[in-house]
Parts: structure tokens; sequence; C-alpha cells
């Protein structure tokens, strides 16, 4: 009485066997019921339509809607959409990730162009452009976002772009080929703590994607780097403290950290909610630890405020190296 009918539980077997694949011979893991820290309203503002009708239109993917990401009223009612390219499934199957799992189509050379035609129609001052893991591509993708940077640049030449890489594992050149096309902010995620990639995100190498951050910075130190954390998948605070030196060694700007929520059943449970005041320590601990910016919410996910994020982080590069110049 009160649950999902027989009709409703196969349709959403159907479904997550669909578009996971790889995870549907996992055991359920139930979905908590979320605390009143972390419940969003349902979007129906005017914007948020006209946002999605010219996503369909010019026939792009994003990662808001592909990730289920909880924001995607606030943001597309400010005419704000982080660009998902090179198609909507992944070559890896992430324990924590809603986006589709399987071989990917070939790449699409007609992208780049309507992405800087729905970016100069948007209007956007700062665009966010992601990508699905493309393993199967010599280059991992590397080139295709080139792309995207250059057309983007000549549509909406006033507009910041932001790229939220794969980690380009095993693709050497890959790194080169997108930090010299020169976005004003590459972003790639550690997403948890080395201790639980083995089932969090077995397809990646913690170690390399440090170094992939690392290397952006080294070959262009213009560029600022940016990378985020998922909390509530079991990592503990000495974990977190661990992974923010690392990432300062590796001279990042900019940390993001969330909660981590359940897309289905079949994905990994949520260990915990971490409560609003934890994720302010976190932010103090982050600051103090030298990060140019820091955001940690339980909503803060990567392209979240992205583009007063980055006003704020021009902001504090300037005040530092006017610090620096006065000592």
């Amino acid at each position: 009485m009160g649950g999902p009918s027989t009709s409703e539980r196969i349709m959403r077997i159907d479904i997550n066997h669909a578009r996971h694949p790889e995870k549907a011979h996992r055991q359920d893991n139930p979905i908590q019921r979320k605390p009143d820290w972390i419940r969003v309203k349902a979007p129906n503002h005017p914007i948020y339509h006209e946002t999605r009708e010219l996503m369909r239109a010019n026939g792009l993917v994003t990662v808001c809607e592909e990730a289920a990401c909880p924001n995607i009223g606030e943001c597309w009612s400010q005419r704000h959409a982080t660009m998902m390219i090179m198609g909507d499934t992944c070559t890896r199957a992430c324990s924590f990730c809603n986006v589709r799992t399987g071989m990917p189509e070939a790449l699409e050379t007609t992208e780049p162009a309507r992405v800087a035609d729905a970016v100069a129609k948007l209007g956007l001052r700062h665009v966010v452009i992601t990508s699905v893991d493309r393993d199967d591509l010599a280059d991992g993708g590397a080139a295709h976002f080139a792309a995207v940077i250059r057309a983007t640049r000549e549509a909406a030449p006033d507009t910041t772009i932001e790229v939220l890489t794969p980690d380009f594992l095993r693709k050497p050149g890959a790194m080169e080929i997108v930090t010299d096309a020169r976005p004003d902010v590459f972003n790639h995620n550690l997403e948890t703590v080395p201790r639980l990639y083995p089932t969090i995100r077995p397809g990646a190498r913690y170690f390399q994607s440090l170094r992939l951050l690392s290397e952006v910075k080294a070959r262009d130190p213009s560029i600022f780097t940016k990378s985020g954390l998922m909390l509530g998948l079991g990592e503990t605070r000495t974990e977190i403290m661990q992974v923010m030196d690392d990432l300062r060694v590796a001279d990042v700007d900019f940390l993001t950290l969330g909660q981590y929520l359940q897309p289905t059943v079949k994905h990994a449970a949520v260990a915990e909610f971490v409560t609003p005041d934890a994720f302010a320590d976190y932010a103090s601990l982050a600051r103090a630890k030298g990060f140019l910016l820091v955001s940690a919410t339980p909503l803060t996910r990567s392209s979240y405020h992205a583009d007063q994020d980055f006003a704020a982080l021009r902001t504090a590069r300037a005040a530092k190296l006017s610090a620096e110049a006065q000592a």
C-alpha cells in the first residue's frame, strides 16, 4: 500500500537496465529520504522552458539533465546550462554517475558550431563545457574540446570558457591540445578520496587526475585550475584534508565540495548526508590551505554559479598578486 505498482517497478528496472546495463546485476541500494536542507523546487520558470527548447533546437546534450542535477531549475531559469559534448554515452561505468554507459557513436563535426550558436543565443557571460569519457578515441576527444573552444570564441568573443574534462588516461598529448586552446578555466574532478576509487571511480586513477591538473598549470599558469569532490560516500575528514593538500601541491586554484546524491537504486549508496555546518567547516579549512576560491555546500556542483565564481576567481588572483608585489 502506497508503494510502486508492479508495472512501475518493471518500468524502473527496464529504464535502469537500458541506461546502465553494467549495473543491472547489482544488489539494490534503497534511496534514502533527503534531509530538508537538500530539497529543491520543481522547475517551472518560463525561462527554464526557453533554455530547454534552445538545447533541443540545437540538438545539444547537457550534463544538467544527463546527471540529474538538483540545481537544473535554478540554473536554467537564469539561462545557465552546462554543455555535454561528444554524445550522451560514456565508455566508463562510475558507480556514482547517472550518465548512460556503453559504446558511443561517432563524433558529430557540426557540434562545435551548434554549441557556439547556443552560447551566443543564451548571451552567456561564462559557459561550462564538459563531456562523457571517450576512451574509444585516440585522443580521448581532446581535439573536439579544442574545436568547441575555438568555435565558441568566434561566436561569443566576450564569453569566458570553462572546460570540465575527462582524465585523458593513456591519451598522450591530449592535455596539451585542450590547454593550448586556452580555456579560461580547466576543471577536472577528483570526485572522491583515493581509497574509494576502486568502487566509486573504477576506470580512473587518482594520481593520473592529480597529474593532469598539475601539468595544465605548469603548461599555462594563466589558466585557472579547478577540481571537486562529492561528500557522503564514506570518506573520512582526514582523507578529505589529504586530498585538499594534494590539490594544493598541484597548484589547483578552486575547490568545490558537494553532497553525493544517489541517482538510482543501482548506484552507490549514500553513506552520510553531510550537514551544512560540516560543509562550512571544510570550506574554512580549504581556504586556510590556500585555495583562491572554495565552494562547499550540500548543493554545490562543478558548474553551479560558475559565472559568479569565475568573477570571484579573477578578483582573488588580482588581490593575491597585489599582496605578493607589496611583500
